[in-house]
Formats: structure tokens, C-alpha cells, sequence
């Protein structure tokens, strides 16, 4: 290849790279993205702000609602309310890997977050359910 070839090959590869970063995500906006820094690691990744997305985030209070939880009278991170109709979400109760939204490990020690059970005001309306957990 001589120089020329060599530097049109370069423009073309150049413009495609750019192209490639430049084109948006199917279904985020770059430009409504921000991020929140998570110091000290724990259970809480970083809080992803509202992008106007028609799929509602499986998060709440700053957790992810899906994971190993913790039954607790007092200082929980989250307060629940047992519904049958009109959930916030649907909650499937597993035994073990509960890795997508919606599904919970009930554990005694080291949980991903920790919840209270109450009749009236609180954070989340879960339904319990035996298929297709997640979000409403």
C-alpha cells in the first residue's frame, strides 16, 4: 500500500469509529443519562436518574428490588404492603439465584435489603405471585 491509500484507509476507519460512537442506544437517551457515585460498595449500586423509559425501573429508595431480603420489625430499608390488586410489583418468592426483578430469597443474615410488612403508607405494594414477576 503506498501513502495515500494508507491515509484514505485511515479517514474511512476513522469516520466509521466516530459513527459508531456517535449513533444513540436503542431506548436511552445519552444526553438524559446521569449517574450518582456510589462510594463504600455495598448493596446500593449507582441510582440511574429517570430517562422517561416506558419500562419502569426495578428500583426503589436507591435498591434494586430483586435479591436475597430480610423480613425485620425494625430499621428496614424498605416498607411493603400485601395487595391482590393494583401492585407496584410482583413478587415471586424463590429459593435460590433470585437474579431478575421481582424475585426474592428470603434470608435471615447478610441480605441485599432488608423490609418491613405494614397495613397502611407504605413504600411498595407487592403482590405475591407464582409466575411472571417484576414491575407494573
Amino acid at each position: 500500500m503506498n501513502p495515500e491509500q494508507i491515509k484514505i484507509l485511515s479517514v474511512i476507519i476513522a469516520t466509521l469509529i466516530f459513527a459508531l460512537i456517535m449513533q444513540p442506544r436503542s431506548g436511552s437517551s445519552h444526553a438524559n443519562t446521569a449517574y450518582a457515585s456510589n462510594s463504600g460498595g455495598g448493596s446500593k449500586p449507582s441510582k440511574k436518574a429517570n430517562t422517561g423509559n416506558s419500562k419502569p425501573s426495578c428500583r426503589k429508595k436507591g435498591y434494586n428490588l430483586y435479591g436475597k431480603v430480610q423480613f425485620v420489625e425494625s430499621f428496614p430499608d424498605l416498607t411493603i404492603q400485601y395487595v391482590s390488586s393494583f401492585p407496584d410489583i410482583n413478587v415471586q418468592f424463590v429459593s435460590s439465584f433470585p437474579s431478575s426483578c421481582g424475585q426474592w430469597q428470603e434470608v435471615d443474615s447478610f441480605p441485599d435489603f432488608k423490609v418491613k410488612v405494614v397495613s397502611s403508607f407504605p413504600d411498595l405494594k407487592v403482590k405475591k405471585v407464582s409466575s411472571f414477576p417484576g414491575m407494573n
